[in-house]
């Protein structure tokens, strides 16, 4: 199954994975919703799943769909924070690719995926691993990163599907735990020690 919010990539994706003659496109669906609701009734073997970097329910549905018997989901990620790729490392996510990778490295992860391997890119599996010395959760990351795109509260707790209390309590809890005045001071903390 290939999803993607985009219409002329998911169709794109699906016509490359079509060249190869041992490899099947049973569906091609945009959005999540529709992406976990074609995994529940269809259960493919790989789920190929776009994700643009900027909603993490992408991966929270990837994880969903990889929780699904004898389906397993690769993310073709297009941007990325450490902090989901360490949710996405961390997880039951089968791989996780940039978008750029090259065609042959791309069917190499679908076929190592679907004998049950875990496929993630060199410098993303660094990303994962790497400040393991971080006090903030990831979701706590998460939150601070859309601070660092100049998000409101109002707009983190949409993006993030949190209240706005949530997020308040989150960035206050990550002022106290970095010993920062302020959040402006917890994001540049956050970012001097490569969090984000």
């Amino acid at each position: 199954m290939v999803a993607d919010d985009l219409l002329l990539s998911r169709s794109a994706l699906a016509a490359l994975i079509e060249k190869n003659d041992d490899i099947h496109v049973v569906g091609a669906v945009g959005g999540d919703s529709d992406a976990l609701e074609f995994a529940e009734i269809h259960r493919p073997d790989v789920a190929v799943i776009g994700f643009d970097g900027a909603d993490s329910s992408t991966i929270t549905v990837a994880e969903k769909i990889a929780g699904i018997p004898e389906c397993r989901s690769l993310v073709l990620a297009e941007r990325y924070t450490r902090s989901i790729v360490r949710q996405t490392y961390s997880g039951a996510v089968a791989g996780m690719l940039h978008r750029s990778v090259p065609p042959s490295r791309f069917f190499e992860a679908l076929h190592r995926i679907h004998q049950g391997e875990r496929v993630f890119d060199t410098d993303l599996t660094v990303a994962a691993l790497a400040n393991a010395g971080c006090p903030l959760t990831s979701r706590q990351l998460a939150v601070l990163e859309r601070l660092s795109h100049g998000d409101t509260t109002v707009e983190i707790a949409a993006r993030l599907h949190l209240s706005e209390g949530t997020v308040r309590n989150y960035l206050s809890s990550m002022v106290a735990k970095l010993g920062a005045r302020n959040r402006i001071d917890a994001l540049r903390i956050a970012r001097d020690a490569r969090w984000l």
